[in-house]
């Protein structure tokens, strides 16, 4: 039995995690007193007494977490501190055919971010296919439920009262576009320019969708929706967690309408591909804590124990 201790286990994602995890019969939880969780000795005396520690804790006490726990412990990151860090895997298993065996092996991984997913799968397969140029400056847009914003924003759109609700209905935010999402984007979808990255937040708890817009015949090289289905297809065949949509498909919309939420609670991407002669709209929607955060860690967390992938997803 692996024992697994969840550093930041009372946050929005550590609470997801526990959920998940509580009931697998392969794993021993060391749980920590919510009156030690600060406790810098106690902490390190349960970083270092697992097999695996899952970090879920801003970037800082992350940092601190992987020097307490002094190598002697494999480590799955779910902060900001070490996505494009040299010396740590991207925890991204869909990422390319080699990307798994690097995880399974590694001492360190880093959960990905929940908008980077959507993005970097939707324009890697495309680069690397030669259907669009690396050097294209990229737009994307992406709309999230609130709790990807963690336990204040979680409480703020809830203490919203009915007129509030209206009001602050959604919100476009970064607009300095500086989120800090943005250099992982750029690292791992091989982009060669910084993508310009607007998200916005939506009075719903959760789910999310991330846009990829292009023009066809100044940035896909004249390449039309077929054959940008055609490199998903193949590139995303063996996918467990990946959905790819037929062109002519309605089975995502909703009276012709796309929400975000339908794929809560799942560890479900769905890709899908909008358009016509001159334009396409390329789509991922997902549960912004499910494949977005808590899914994709015990994603990663089976395939560092080397067990099956889908396991409790």
């Amino acid at each position: 039995m692996t024992r697994i201790f969840i550093d930041g286990q009372a946050g929005t994602t550590g609470l997801e995690l526990s959920g998940r995890l509580a009931a697998r019969e392969d794993i021993s939880l060391i749980s920590i007193a919510e009156h030690e969780r600060k406790n810098t000795q106690t902490r390190q005396e349960h970083l270092q007494e697992a097999d695996l520690a899952i970090l879920c804790l801003p970037d800082e006490a992350a940092q601190e977490s992987v020097l307490l726990a002094a190598g002697r412990t494999r480590i799955l990151d779910a902060s900001t501190a070490h996505r494009t860090h040299p010396q740590w895997t991207y925890g991204l298993p869909e990422l390319s055919p080699e990307q798994r065996s690097h995880i399974a092996g590694a001492q360190f991984v880093s959960n990905p971010g929940c908008y980077p997913q959507g993005f970097t799968l939707l324009v890697r397969p495309l680069i690397d296919a030669g259907l669009l140029d690396a050097h294209t400056a990229l737009r994307t847009h992406a709309v999230s439920g609130y709790s990807g914003g963690g336990r204040q924003m979680i409480e703020r759109f809830d203490a919203f009262d009915e007129g509030e609700k209206d009001t602050f209905n959604s919100q476009t935010y970064a607009l300095a576009l500086q989120h800090k999402h943005v250099a992982e984007m750029w690292t791992y979808s091989k982009t060669a320019t910084q993508p310009l990255f607007s998200p916005m937040v939506a009075n719903f708890y959760k789910g999310m969708m991330v846009y990829v817009p292009l023009f066809i015949r100044s940035e896909l090289k004249g390449a039309g929706l077929s054959d940008i289905h055609s490199v998903y297809a193949e590139r995303y065949a063996d996918e467990p967690f990946i959905e790819l949509f037929d062109l002519d498909s309605q089975a995502m919309l909703n009276e012709g309408c796309l929400t975000p939420t339908a794929v809560n609670d799942s560890n479900q991407m769905q890709l899908m591909i909008f358009g016509n002669a001159d334009q396409v709209m390329l789509t991922a929607r997902y549960d912004n804590l499910g494949k977005g955060a808590a899914g994709a860690a015990v994603q990663n967390l089976n395939i560092m124990l080397g067990i099956k992938e889908t396991t409790g997803l």
